[in-house]
């Protein structure tokens, strides 16, 4: 599942390439990790969400735990009760310059960056809703990856053509699951020596030390 990627462009030039309303100056950084703060498009606007849905948790003797964010769904769970209304009434796009995979062996994992050829920012098809935890917040759409990532991982982000922008946001939900499908577009792979668990700022709020999720 994707639990990085990056978007290196402003919002207002993410705003043009996507023919949608720049909501202000989202305060975003260009990594983007669950929980944080990333931006989408959605209504007709680029807009600052949080990474991941909050899945409420409860301790043994009943307790509220911090939610975790789930910030993956998997196209074959989308019309379960968690992702059913969001899929129904409010699918977005998010932009990406690039994905991440760990890769390696366990303790040693380095970061793999996957981006479509040639070099540009792409749509991921994404869920949103607003949530009392976090405010409005957003997850990827994920399915089986491509064979170019068959050696790393077998999942991968929904990435929808130009063309797709528009029946993902507003079609109807049997023509958006259509959508739902392994792109076979080449990819441009970028093998690093960065570590995968590097260190990064806190997010605004105490669900730092959450590990995120695939549903």
């Amino acid at each position: 599942m994707c639990n990085l990627y990056k978007m290196r462009r402003p919002a207002d030039e993410v705003a043009r390439i996507f023919a949608a309303e720049a909501a202000g100056r989202p305060n975003v950084g260009e990594d983007v990790y669950p929980g944080y703060p990333g931006l989408v498009v959605a209504e007709g606007r680029v807009r600052a969400m949080t990474w991941g849905l909050p899945l409420a948790l409860t301790g043994r003797s009943g307790q509220r735990l911090k939610p975790r964010p789930v910030n993956n769904a998997r196209e074959d769970k989308l019309t379960t009760p968690f992702w059913r209304d969001s899929f129904r009434h409010r699918r977005c796009l998010i932009p990406v310059d690039a994905w991440a995979e760990a890769e390696g062996e366990r303790g040693r994992m380095t970061r793999t960056w996957y981006s479509l050829e040639p070099e540009g920012a792409f749509a991921v098809a994404g869920l949103w809703r607003a949530t009392p935890e976090w405010g409005d917040a957003y997850a990827m759409v994920m399915v089986d990856g491509c064979p170019q990532m068959a050696e790393v991982h077998d999942r991968m982000p929904v990435i929808l053509d130009r063309s797709d922008w528009q029946a993902w946001l507003e079609g109807p939900p049997d023509q958006a699951m259509a959508l739902c499908r392994t792109s076979l577009a080449p990819l441009r792979v970028e093998r690093t020596t960065e570590p995968w668990a590097a260190v990064r700022a806190r997010p605004h709020r105490d669900s730092s030390d959450a590990m995120p999720r695939l549903l």
